[in-house]
């Protein structure tokens, strides 16, 4: 088993979830529960032991595991061109914030003080839900940290949706997510060329993992 590609799968694959729990919660006004909880925790785990730890394991990105198997094996959907497009934009201001150490501190010491903040609903916080406060908080980090780059990430949808404040919160938590999923899968080696010559094997990797978990 290749680790370093099974590990890129995965960052990925947080990326692919966070651009389809945008374009839910813009379209829908709302977002697959379990994956959007395990997209937003992964945002805390700054000192995680390993890439499946981030995301509280396969289970946490299995959503995204599923996305990126069938729209890299070619599988299409009409939806699919709104998707990649925050993908791109995605990993696009994961580039931008590379060349911002000071933003990248910046987002550091907000993650731990909203880690801090967080203590007291810990008890009552189900691992299944993302806590509204939380939602919030880190929607704030985004607005005051990466909103400001350019070009800003634009989010189609339905106004009535984008305009309740909840959902908007939610969507730039979401967006956050995938820009920390971005930022790991450059660690880990990532680049967008993967994704134009290693599409199949990335897509065969992702069901290999979505299959092995299966049977566990």
């Amino acid at each position: 088993m290749d680790t370093a590609l099974t590990d890129r799968t995965l960052a990925l694959a947080g990326v692919f979830q966070a651009a389809q729990l945008v374009q839910q919660l813009a379209r829908e006004g709302r977002a697959e529960t379990r994956a959007f909880a395990a997209s937003v925790h992964s945002l805390l785990m700054i000192d995680a032991s390993s890439t499946e730890a981030v995301y509280g394991g396969v289970q946490g990105v299995r959503f995204g595991l599923g996305l990126l198997r069938d729209k890299l094996a070619g599988e299409t959907d009409p939806g699919d061109v709104e998707i990649a497009k925050y993908v791109i934009s995605m990993i696009h201001l994961e580039n931008r914030l590379r060349r911002h150490p000071e933003m990248q501190e910046a987002i550091h010491r907000g993650i731990g003080t909203i880690q801090s903040q967080m203590k007291f609903f810990e008890a009552t916080e189900n691992g299944d839900t993302a806590h509204p406060r939380l939602v919030e908080k880190l929607a704030d980090l985004y607005t005051q940290t990466l909103s400001t780059l350019t070009p800003r990430i634009m989010v189609s949808g339905e106004h009535g949706y984008l305009a309740d404040p909840q959902i908007a919160a939610k969507v730039r938590a979401a967006l956050f997510a995938g820009i920390r999923s971005a930022f790991l899968w450059r660690q880990l080696g990532g680049g967008r060329w993967q994704l134009l010559f290693l599409r199949r094997k990335i897509a065969d990797e992702a069901g290999r993992i979505l299959v092995g978990r299966s049977e566990n």
